[in-house]
């Protein structure tokens, strides 16, 4: 390429970048971004992204303060120790580097996180009273006020203890030294005992997103940057029509995505595909950090995700515009909630939307609910006439309630959307699992059965059923907090 072809080159892929951002006005001057950086290509050129527009020679200057976090995947893909311990040293570099604040952690703490990750939080309000240009200009102000040399310099504040190129100073463990042996054992067996590559692959973007959306939620970031680029969203999209997560596509593959309430999930590379990454990253040395993969060397039939990988790179060779086509698709998606409702029970895994259907309904959810159901052994009802001591912490429910399941299957599977309750018939035991899942399960099944009890109660009954989920029922004196579904989660217990 000669000189003017790469200015015109990186030209259009900056303005793509900066498009993106400024067509959508997600996210308000001041607010605190978190970027998931994999080391990979597409995360690589996003943090690059995200480093020039804060620069002063920019033209138009993001206004956004960044952290990244980058997360330790290898005990899952089942590398040494040796060879972890050499990319994140090579990962420390590039951070302090970069000059953001950085938080390093690893996968296996998702066994010490809390079980309100699993829940959706309302969504705080960001920016100025008003629109988003009453923001930008109040902004400005403030940075006028601030002085010449504090609005002309780099808007990254050291808040919270935590300083530009420095790892965070209440990051779990400090700089994600050496995990316990335990963990990092328990999440070998875990990922071992998963019979296909598909429910492993899905399980670790499972875990993945819970970890970041905990360190997002931890230091105060209301967004999360991805960095999914468009040829990756377009195999995403196929991807999750082949894994029944057709329901979910505009969250899975849209600009935004707002599941979780109060961290909502960006992706700004969605403009840009793979060959256009690798040209940029190659042009203007942008470094990355490329480490195996769970897929890496697997054959082509090994997992979904890898075939349809396959499937659309071949057609790309063949038709150009297959991967475009795709994609654009992706964005004439709405987010409709079922019913025109946006409340309701929430998957425990993924925490989109669960589709509750009746056993006996024509779909395969319900399909699903009956087979499962069939599986289960008969439960002994409590005697006519035997006290309930609801609050005993001993056979607190007689044998009726959700305390007569011991096994955490029975107790997971009823929470799950069609999708991951797919995935999970993979998993031989669920003893394995983080132990934050199955405290959110029992959690969730006791307030449903808890709410069921409540609405036998003269007076309640009617009322009870009628209300709207995550509705407080103070005629009857229904607790705070509990709501009349498995998968909703109030804010009562945190």
């Amino acid at each position: 390429m000669s000189a003017p072809d790469t200015d015109c080159f990186r030209a259009f892929y900056v303005h793509k970048f900066r498009a993106v951002l400024g067509k959508n006005r997600l996210i308000f001057p001041g607010e605190k971004v978190l970027l998931a950086w994999s080391g990979g290509p597409s995360s690589s050129s996003m943090v690059w992204q995200v480093l020039e527009g804060l620069s002063r020679d920019s033209a138009k200057r993001l206004r956004f303060v960044p952290g990244v976090v980058y997360v330790d995947e290898g005990a899952a893909c089942g590398r040494s120790p040796a060879d972890r311990a050499h990319t994140v040293a090579e990962m420390r570099l590039l951070l302090q580097a970069v000059g953001f604040p950085w938080h390093v952690v690893t996968l296996e703490e998702v066994f010490s996180l809390p079980p309100s990750v699993l829940r959706c939080f309302p969504q705080e309000p960001v920016g100025a009273v008003g629109t988003y240009k009453v923001a930008v200009d109040s902004y400005l102000q403030q940075q006028h006020a601030l002085g010449p040399e504090r609005a002309g310099g780099s808007p990254i504040p050291a808040q919270e203890g935590e300083r530009a190129g420095q790892p965070c100073s209440h990051d779990p463990r400090g700089l994600a030294g050496p995990q316990p042996a335990a963990q990092t054992e328990a999440l070998s067996q875990l990922f071992g005992s998963v019979k296909t590559l598909t429910a492993k692959e899905e399980l670790l973007h499972t875990l993945r997103t819970h970890l970041i959306l905990h360190v997002a939620r931890t230091h105060g970031y209301s967004k999360v940057m991805t960095g999914d680029s468009c040829t990756r969203l377009a195999i995403k999209l196929m991807t999750s029509l082949a894994l029944g997560r057709g329901a979910f596509l505009a969250w899975d593959t849209g600009f935004s995505d707002e599941r979780h309430g109060d961290v909502v999930v960006v992706r700004p590379m969605r403009d840009h595909t793979l060959k256009e990454v690798a040209f940029y990253n190659r042009l203007f040395a942008v470094p990355s950090v490329l480490a195996p993969a769970m897929d890496t060397r697997a054959p082509e039939k090994a997992s979904i995700h890898r075939l349809m990988e396959g499937f659309l790179l071949r057609l790309q060779v063949q038709f150009p515009s297959t991967v475009s086509t795709v994609y654009r698709t992706s964005e004439k998606l709405v987010k409709a909630p079922r019913d025109g409702r946006a409340t309701g029970p929430r998957c425990l895994l993924c925490l989109c939307a669960l589709d509750i259907d009746a056993s006996d309904s024509a779909t395969a959810f319900g399909a699903q609910t009956l087979d499962f159901s069939q599986t289960q052994p008969p439960t002994p009802r409590a005697e006519a006439g035997s006290p309930t001591e609801v609050g005993s912490a001993q056979d607190c429910c007689q044998g009726a309630g959700p305390c007569r399941r011991d096994d955490p299957r029975a107790r997971v599977m009823e929470q799950l959307c069609y999708s991951c309750r797919a995935n999970m018939k993979d998993v031989p035991s669920f003893d394995l699992l983080p132990p934050y899942i199955l405290a959110e399960a029992q959690l969730r099944s006791q307030r449903y059965w808890l709410a069921t009890q409540w609405g036998a109660l003269p007076g309640c009954g009617a009322s009870f059923w009628a209300a709207a989920p995550g509705d407080k029922f103070p005629a009857c004196g229904f607790p705070q907090g509990l709501t009349r579904h498995p998968g909703v989660s109030g804010r009562g217990q945190r």
